[in-house]
């Protein structure tokens, strides 16, 4: 029998939380005017109000533009504000600024609140696992700005009785192939310590064979062991479900074949994970493609049957293991669960960079499409697309298919581990204002 650890508690009073939200944004947007109109200080009026448009409109020209033109508009971002406190500064109005900073504080912390709701389940439902006897490693010393050596995680597993493969050769090594092999000479456990896309490779792997797989957080981002609960500071300490831990079924991705752990993404962001520079400065690379990417100058038209649903054209797309929260439009926060046997779908289409902003920001709805689905279907006019499978980039044939295969995995995890903490909610304005209106 396996146990299942949840988290709970009493959902607080959330229509008027996210009514009080509204309020105090209210309140922070009108009180340098009203005073200003109060005062009859009509050059204050200008400057508030004016510093509000100049600023909101010089953000838009940091998406949309590249070279000097975004610099420039970097600078007016920074500087309209600045401006303008220090005109009601000299004005002897500090207080009119510091009061509309308490009402945008409090309107961010009554909005977490509301959005935020009730608890939070952990979804892990536990299942006594014995000692593996023949545990194989795969570690990779080059992943996560060179953890493995860090952590000295390859004494340590040597020393638990695990054999442990390096992926420090010159030449690739086929890991599924490695994988592959050590089942054949009869190895029980499956683990990886390196970056999600060899994570999900070896998994397909030990789902294949029924094999528990060992998850060990020493890539970059370790997104899949976050979700699993793991340390992501110190990714010696998954090694302790070696010879103390625990299982969990979870979910597997399958795209045309090939598994993946946390999602796949066409489009604008696959393209941008195409690029050469992306790993090296995953910002600037956004915003030097972003421009092109948004205008539709790039990349190919793509269509998604999710279900019963067809999509066409959309700029974007991603399809996860399992969904995202409501306010997670790009895979980068985190999901509650990853035993839901689903698959979480993404579609976004935009004209421009004001409608792009404005679901991000979550300020806006159209052109956005949140679904689950046990198939997704994304085909082109082209013969092979980019996608970018748990932050790798590959050209797969089309229609590109994936699926979800509930329950595929055994994941062995420590029993003591730092668990899937509560976040801060995003600010999801949509959200918050369907809350209020209940």
């Amino acid at each position: 029998m396996g146990r299942t650890v949840s988290c709970s508690g009493a959902a607080p009073p959330r229509r008027w939380t996210a009514r009080a939200a509204f309020v105090f944004a209210a309140v922070a947007a009108a009180v340098p005017v009203l005073i200003a109109g109060v005062l009859g200080t009509l050059g204050l009026l200008i400057v508030g109000t004016g510093g509000v448009v100049v600023t909101v409109a010089a953000l838009y020209w940091v998406l949309a533009r590249r070279g000097v033109f975004r610099g420039m508009a970097l600078g007016v971002a920074v500087l309209a504000p600045i401006v303008v406190v220090v005109v009601f500064v000299r004005a002897q109005l500090l207080w009119v600024v510091l009061l509309s900073c308490a009402a945008v504080l409090l309107a961010m912390i009554c909005a977490r609140a509301a959005l935020r709701g009730g608890s939070m389940p952990v979804p892990a439902t536990e299942y006594p696992a014995p000692p593996p006897r023949h545990p194989f490693l795969i570690m990779n010393p080059h992943s996560g700005g060179g953890k493995v050596a860090k952590f000295d995680l390859h004494r340590k597993a040597e020393e638990l009785g695990a054999e442990v493969l390096l992926l420090e050769g010159p030449d690739t090594v086929d890991v599924v192939a490695a994988a592959r092999q050590a089942v054949a000479r009869g190895a029980d456990l499956l683990g990886v310590a390196g970056g999600d896309g060899t994570q999900a490779l070896v998994a397909g792997v030990a789902a294949e064979h029924r094999l528990p797989f060992l998850v060990i957080s020493a890539g970059t981002r370790n997104h899949f062991a976050m979700d699993l609960g793991l340390d992501r500071t110190d990714p010696a300490t998954c090694l302790d479900a070696i010879h103390d831990g625990v299982e969990i079924r979870v979910d597997l991705g399958i795209i045309n074949g090939r598994p993946f752990v946390n999602n796949a993404s066409f489009g604008v962001y696959a393209e941008v994970v195409r690029s050469p520079a992306y790993r090296d400065d995953k910002t600037a690379t956004v915003l030097r493609l972003l421009p092109d990417l948004l205008a539709g100058d790039s990349g190919t038209r793509l269509t998604a049957r999710i279900g019963d649903t067809t999509v066409v054209g959309p700029q974007a797309i991603l399809v996860s293991n399992n969904p995202y929260g409501t306010s997670d439009l790009a895979g980068l926060s985190r999901r509650d669960r990853l035993d839901r046997g689903v698959l979480g779908v993404v579609t976004l289409s935009v004209a421009n960079t004001r409608e792009a902003v404005g679901l991000l920001g979550r300020t806006r709805s159209h052109g956005l499409t949140q679904r689950t689905a046990i198939e997704v279907v994304v085909d082109a006019e082209a013969a092979q697309i980019p996608v970018g499978v748990d932050g790798e980039s590959l050209l797969l044939d089309t229609p590109v298919r994936c699926v979800v295969e509930p329950g595929a995995l055994r994941v062995r995890v420590p029993k003591t581990r730092p668990g899937i903490r509560l976040a801060a909610p995003a600010l999801d304005w949509i959200r918050l204002r369907d809350i209020a209106g209940r």
